[in-house]
């Protein structure tokens, strides 16, 4: 019987849209809607997903940069051995997550996926041995509708299945898209996907492997209504580690304009769900692309601060073998990840906006507040915001430490970032001193 169902192409052209609409300033901060949430009749839920993923995680996907057509088993070796070679690895990129496109258009006699053996000749399981060798995670990509995005096997009809396999291959992330979900007659949309993003992660539960889970469900909804949309956050919260929000971010083959556009509507879009995300469940508004072409160092800089202070996963997608060093220091800047990954775990929330000016404030586990000072407009500005209001107690001065440049400094009363560039952010670590 045919069902409605949901492809990547129609989310990301919605998205493509909404950031066009957003680009002239933030997003109204909407606090996060209360309404019950919807169960499909005689549906059985679970909740507390372990606690896989403590802090933000960290790794490469493929695919941003090398999507369908240039994903094989060399390209994601070589990048993990990128990240190993690099020293990246070391700071924290350690799971390597194969996206879409790795399995052949059919299941095996027993039901089984099968990887395409043109791009993946050794198998999944040589893939995720090769990473566990260089003390790398092993992640992959599947879908609970029908078909991936791509077009591949989905996991709906086989959810515990494909979980035993993916333990049996050493995997230890799995990423769970929404592509060709059917919409069973009598259910509503969210009650579909409920219920399989449900059954994937009893499935996962069930093989006893510790497999992080990334879903994808509210990024179906992001265009559904702030209500609903909150609504399915809160449930995969429950089921998952981390979920995709919204729009996916622009590919390799993006015009420079357009990588911006689609770095800075991803921002606007996740800074507003900080009221969503708790410690060990994280929001995702999804790779990073510094290292692609077309992007400025202040572009890059901007997109790794500000993912920093807002606690989001930090995904490279690029090619790593060919990072500049540019590229390589603003990734493994050992400060600014030291924010995205305090344990205190809490996402920064914007305390300030001003056209397409923000500061977000963030606090940390020993006191100290991440200041993030965004310019996202076309031309440069000074930026300030007084200590009260960005969350700091009361004291005689603050102490300021530039986490990109290095900088230290003191203030009495308030915080400037001054000449500010185009789409440039500055990243303080601030501490009261009395």
């Amino acid at each position: 019987m045919s069902h409605p169902s949901v492809s990547r192409i129609g989310r990301t052209l919605a998205g493509l849209t909404a950031v066009t609409a957003c680009s002239a300033g933030l997003l109204s901060a909407t606090a996060p809607a209360s309404a019950a949430p919807s169960r499909a009749p005689g549906a059985r839920y679970e909740s507390g997903y372990p606690n896989l993923a403590p802090t933000p995680p960290m790794g490469w996907n493929n695919w941003s940069y090398y999507q369908c057509g240039g994903l094989n088993e060399q390209v994601v070796l070589d990048n993990a051995r990128a990240l190993v070679r690099s020293g990246l690895a070391h700071r924290g990129y350690r799971t390597v997550t194969i996206d879409d496109c790795w399995m052949a258009k059919q299941r095996g006699p027993e039901g089984e996926l099968v990887a395409d053996t043109a791009k993946f000749p050794h198998g999944m399981a040589h893939v995720g041995q090769e990473l566990h060798k260089m003390g790398l995670k092993f992640g992959i990509y599947e879908d609970v509708g029908t078909l991936t995005c791509g077009k591949y096997p989905g996991s709906l009809g086989h959810f515990e299945q494909d979980a035993k396999l993916f333990a049996s291959w050493g995997v230890d992330y799995l990423k769970a898209d929404g592509c060709n979900v059917p919409i069973p007659k009598g259910q509503t949309k969210e009650q579909a996907y409920r219920a399989l993003y449900t059954q994937q992660s009893r499935a996962l539960r069930a093989t006893g492997r510790p497999i992080t889970f990334s879903i994808s469900a509210p990024a179906y909804f992001q265009f559904s209504g702030d209500a609903l949309w909150h609504r399915v956050i809160k449930w995969s919260a429950e089921l998952g580690n981390l979920w995709r929000g919204g729009a996916d971010i622009a590919v390799q083959q993006s015009t420079p304009a357009a990588k911006w556009a689609s770095i800075s509507g991803n921002f606007r879009y996740n800074a507003n769900l900080a009221e969503l995300q708790r410690p060990g469940r994280w929001n995702d508004p999804d790779f990073l692309l510094v290292g692609d072409s077309g992007l400025s160092r202040d572009e890059m800089q901007s997109q790794m601060s500000l993912w920093a202070v807002m606690a989001a996963p930090l995904i490279s997608s690029t090619d790593l073998g060919r990072l500049s060093p540019q590229a390589q220091s603003i990734l493994g800047n050992r400060e600014v990840i030291a924010v995205d990954q305090d344990p205190l775990g809490v996402q920064g929330h914007i305390v300030q906006q001003d056209g397409d000016a923000a500061v977000l404030s963030k606090p940390l586990r020993n006191g100290d507040r991440a200041i993030a000072l965004f310019n996202g407009g076309s031309t440069a500005r000074t930026l300030s915001i007084r200590a009260a209001a960005a969350g700091l107690p009361a004291a005689d001065s603050y102490r300021l430490r530039d986490l990109v440049t290095g900088r230290n400094g003191r203030t009495a009363r308030t915080l400037i970032a001054r000449n500010v560039p185009p789409h440039a952010t500055v990243l303080y670590r601030v501490r009261a001193e009395r």
